[in-house]
């Protein structure tokens, strides 16, 4: 329930403590607040003089929010210039384009060229990763709560966040600003790993996608058949298409739509044949007019993409 609490990330790890005192102070001041207010409607008193208000005002209204505020700030400010820090290297660097309703996620490689995904980050523990943030639609909100503070994805603008985790471990992101329809169910997914871990994992992913087994060449033919590559890349194959999410090793995915359904076979053709019902606004046709074998073909040769 409380795992935001549990600060996975050296930014999260400055935040936490700044929300807990802004916690503490608030219900400090709930609680003189009520109190004084029962106080007031159980006692009868006399009608405060001028000299008595005026007291109150500049005591209670002006110096005790101003005194509070200053030390908050102060308390604040050095947490903010941390989470502001650029002047770090960063020992990766990717890119998040926020999408209806998904995330492209672009991973520059070390040697020159770059792997894309969707909807998944997977990061090296101990390591500094610096991320830029765009949107070519709406205002989208990318935030982390387990690893860092949120940071707007503005249209026209590029805006960037500094990622150091510091736990391995599975979080979930989501967006905060509301942008559509289906902005609830526009979530992803950080896997926090071993540095050793995340090096194999990125060579990996930097490779186009094995040729299909025997079991499933014949449904590879399926995704190619109903128009599929018009949107979407498969690298290694015909499909180069950048409308859509890179599928190239979609089968190694947790989850798909945004972290909306498991990547599961009956999933993977539901969303195919109505993404307009699984989540609304979206972009993606649907294709309910295949027959179900249909379907089915495509689920398998998009999971077979390892």
């Amino acid at each position: 329930m409380f795992a935001a609490l549990d600060g996975a990330g050296r930014s999260a790890a400055d935040v936490i403590p700044l929300l807990i005192a802004m916690a503490i102070g608030s219900a400090v001041i709930w609680l003189i607040v009520t109190g004084l207010s029962l106080y007031a409607l159980r006692t009868a008193r006399p009608l405060w003089s001028e000299r008595a208000g005026f007291w109150l005002i500049s005591v209670g209204g002006v110096a005790v929010p101003t005194v509070v505020l200053a030390a908050l700030l102060a308390f604040g400010m050095p947490s903010l210039a941390r989470q502001l820090d650029t002047t770090r290297q960063p020992d990766l660097r990717l890119s998040v384009v926020g999408e209806q309703w998904w995330w492209r996620v672009r991973y520059e490689l070390p040697g020159g060229g770059h792997v894309d995904l969707a909807n998944e980050i997977r990061l090296p523990r101990g390591r500094v990763a610096a991320v830029t943030l765009a949107s070519d639609n709406v205002i989208h909100s990318f935030w982390i709560p387990s690893l860092a503070g949120k940071v707007d994805m503005i249209p026209g603008r590029i805006t960037s966040l500094m990622l150091e985790p510091t736990v391995t471990g599975s979080y979930r992101g989501v967006c905060a600003e509301y942008c559509g329809a289906s902005h609830a169910r526009m979530a992803f997914v950080v896997e926090v790993m071993e540095p050793a871990d995340f090096d194999r994992w990125l060579e990996r992913e930097s490779q186009p996608a094995a040729a299909p087994a025997a079991e499933v060449a014949a449904a590879a033919g399926a995704f190619m058949r109903n128009g599929c590559d018009a949107c979407h890349a498969i690298r290694g194959t015909p499909a180069i298409a950048t409308i859509g999410p890179d599928l190239t090793h979609f089968g190694g995915r947790r989850s798909i739509a945004a972290a909306t359904l498991p990547n599961e076979l009956d999933q993977i053709a539901r969303w195919i044949a109505e993404p307009d019902h699984v989540k609304p606004g979206a972009l993606m046709p649907p294709f309910r007019m295949l027959p179900a074998s249909e379907l089915r073909a495509i689920a398998a040769y998009l999971r077979s993409l390892q």
